[in-house]
């Protein structure tokens, strides 16, 4: 079962263009399921052998997973990830039987995505120095997030030549390496602007052919990776709201929410956000109806009595 697993990955890779994020996800629920597997029977992991695998094996193991006190949306990600491995091996005969073929994916608790205020987006961006070219790089990497709703992996894959200031629009390569355009507001345009003329005092000792490609620099001179965006959006979200969550996507949610707001129609900010289906862009109408819910148990005198 060890090399269908690393010919299933490549699968994904190659042929699938599964983005990196699934496949260390599918990856690492795969070894998990195989390791559980091989300690339950009390063999070596190179030894499972993927036709002894049952439905019973797959319930033991998600059994487990509840015991430990997983939640829902990661147990149903795990279901997802064997469904697909399964149905690879058996599709390619690998396997006389699916054991996983009937396995329910359990239902995914509902969350409302987390969104900063626009007064709290305000003085992020107000906090931030541009007086420098780090500054300018910190104030458009947030503008870029904030005015295009992109997601953390899009914005650090992005090329100077992805940017179209003439057009206000820049290219995005998302899921799967499907392409859309998104336009630029003049706000983000013009700090790109300035940005991209002091850019590169960016480059450093380190700087390869890649990084000089790159929209965004890291400090190592090197193309920009998202552990130095999630630390540089988390540092200037605590010190301006009060967000419990502090990341990239609260700034992708608050896009989407504040469009919704101000009279956007849910079918463009799917394309803007790059979902595959409308439903994954709804649950923005909930965050939408609950903060009119709190503003009208605010303000209206009868909504307490």
């Amino acid at each position: 079962m060890k090399a269908l697993i690393e010919k299933y990955l490549k699968y994904l890779s190659v042929e699938r263009n599964a983005s990196k994020h699934t496949i260390i996800s599918y990856e690492n629920d795969l070894r998990s399921f195989l390791n559980f597997t091989a300690n339950t029977e009390e063999i070596d992991i190179d030894k499972v052998d993927v036709n002894a695998i049952t439905r019973l094996s797959i319930r033991l193991w998600l059994g487990d997973l509840t015991e430990q006190g997983l939640a829902k949306t990661s147990i149903a990600r795990k279901v997802a990830a064997l469904r697909s491995f399964f149905k690879y091996c058996f599709k390619r005969e690998y396997i006389t039987k699916n054991p996983a073929h009937l396995l329910v994916v359990p239902k995914k608790e509902q969350t409302l995505p987390k969104t900063a205020t626009v007064e709290d987006i305000e003085r992020m961006m107000e906090d931030v120095n541009i007086e420098t070219v780090q500054g300018l790089q910190n104030r458009a990497i947030l503008e870029l997030f904030y005015g295009t709703g992109m997601r953390l992996s899009e914005l650090t894959g992005l090329n100077i030549t992805d940017i179209d200031l003439k057009q206000n629009q820049v290219i995005v390569n998302g899921k799967g390496n499907k392409q859309r355009i998104i336009p630029l507001g003049k706000t983000v345009s013009a700090i790109l602007k300035e940005f991209l003329e002091k850019r590169s005092e960016l480059y450093g000792d380190r700087t390869d052919s890649d990084a000089k490609k790159s929209l965004f620099i890291a400090a190592s001179g090197q193309r920009m990776y998202d552990r130095a965006v999630r630390y540089m959006v988390e540092k200037y979200l605590k010190k301006t709201s009060e967000v419990t969550q502090k990341s990239p996507h609260v700034l992708r949610h608050s896009f989407a929410t504040h469009m919704l707001d101000n009279g956007a129609d849910i079918r463009i900010i799917k394309e803007f956000l790059g979902h595959a289906n409308l439903a994954a862009t709804q649950v923005y109408t909930h965050t939408s109806i609950e903060r009119l819910k709190n503003v009208y148990e605010q303000a209206h005198p009868r909504a307490k009595t």
